[in-house]
């Protein structure tokens, strides 16, 4: 994700910090700093990056769950409204969906129990108020990760509760409609969410209610695009009409190309067609920054980890190597020529023809 940075790497998956949640962190110090000040700005802070911690581990739940069924989870990020673990896919089968849904809430309920059983204190009028301030530490953290379990158990995406939502329809109908339901369901929800948002003067609750329906929306359209792709081949979306470049041509020769095509993306092949690399639009940008670097070969930048498929590849594998991250997919023969490369927005653009 952008505007994002790696704090480490935890059983297997990299961790990572949007900047923004430090404006969460700056924002909590000062509200507590001008009533409490110091003392109470950094018991705040604390407080957050604790919250967050449970957050991690809630993360950690659905990841670790995953793993059981040969999913792994390449990095899991830290937002102001939350957690996001990006996992490979999702399992299809209901009940390891099930599974690992409820993985996450199911995590904060044992942090509840150990913070309760440790002698945590959360009076039942603490349920009308989620101020900062109040009762001790431990009471507010336990309230939180009950709330937190609770809050993820809605059935409507993107909440877990959502996917449990989706597993049960699935056993009535097919894995697209109980996407669109569950979905759909999902946006009603960011609706709620906006309105009392906006009633109240809430800015979180606004926030939250753009990223529901937006996770909502983008959950139903891969669910509904991985269904067509299963139908087709790497052959249907292939790009085969494009620039390329030599190892040996120089940033200046790139930037030349990018001027002069519609291309984002430039495949790097040798002499004899063989796959080298790609050299991105970002990558040239970031490289062209500096001073004296455009006689340098685009070899120098070039992205070599890049997965390589056939024409008679399934689409679906082709999506699954996208998702984790690739700039394009190429496309060779069985020499290791090229023949052509596959990116996110032409498939996008295959589904639409495909009316998805």
């Amino acid at each position: 994700m952008s505007w994002s940075f790696s704090i480490g790497r935890i059983l297997g998956s990299e961790l990572r910090v949007h900047v923004t949640f430090f404006l969460l962190l700056a924002w909590v110090g000062y509200a507590a700093y001008g009533t409490s000040g110091w003392p109470g700005a950094l018991e705040n802070v604390l407080f957050v990056i604790t919250l967050f911690a449970c957050v991690v581990a809630h993360e950690f739940g659905h990841a670790l769950t995953a793993r059981r069924y040969g999913i792994k989870t390449p990095d899991i990020t830290l937002l102001p409204i939350g957690g996001l673990a990006r996992l490979e896919r999702m399992p299809e089968k209901p009940g390891q969906e099930i599974l690992v849904a409820l993985a996450g809430p199911m995590v904060n309920v044992v942090i509840w129990a150990v913070l309760m059983l440790a002698g945590a204190k959360m009076p039942l009028d603490m349920a009308g108020e989620l101020e900062l301030t109040g009762p001790g530490f431990l009471g507010r953290l336990a309230f939180v990760n009950l709330f937190l379990a609770l809050f993820n158990l809605i059935p409507a995406f993107p909440m877990d509760g959502g996917r449990v939502f989706r597993a049960l329809l699935s056993l009535a109908m097919d894995r697209v409609s109980a996407t669109r339901v569950a979905a759909t369901a999902g946006q009603i929800v960011a609706f709620l969410f906006g309105f009392a948002g906006l009633s109240t003067g809430n800015p979180v609750l606004i926030l939250i209610a753009v990223f529901v329906f937006v996770a909502a929306n983008a959950e139903s359209q891969d669910v509904a695009m991985r269904a067509v792709a299963r139908q087709l081949s790497a052959r249907d979306a292939t790009i085969t009409s494009y620039e390329s470049l030599t190892p040996e041509d120089t940033l200046q020769a790139a930037a030349s190309a990018l001027v002069h095509s519609t291309q984002h993306e430039f495949p790097v092949i040798d002499t004899d067609g063989t796959f080298r690399g790609f050299v991105t639009r970002g990558a040239l940008f970031a490289a062209l920054a500096k001073e004296g670097q455009r006689t340098r070969p685009v070899s120098e930048i070039m992205q070599t980890d890049i997965p390589s498929l056939t024409l008679t590849t399934r689409l679906e594998k082709v999506l699954d190597a996208l998702y984790k991250g690739a700039p394009a997919v190429a496309i060779t023969d069985s020499k290791g020529r090229m023949v052509g490369y596959v990116t996110r927005e032409n498939v996008g653009e295959l589904m639409v023809i495909n009316g998805r």
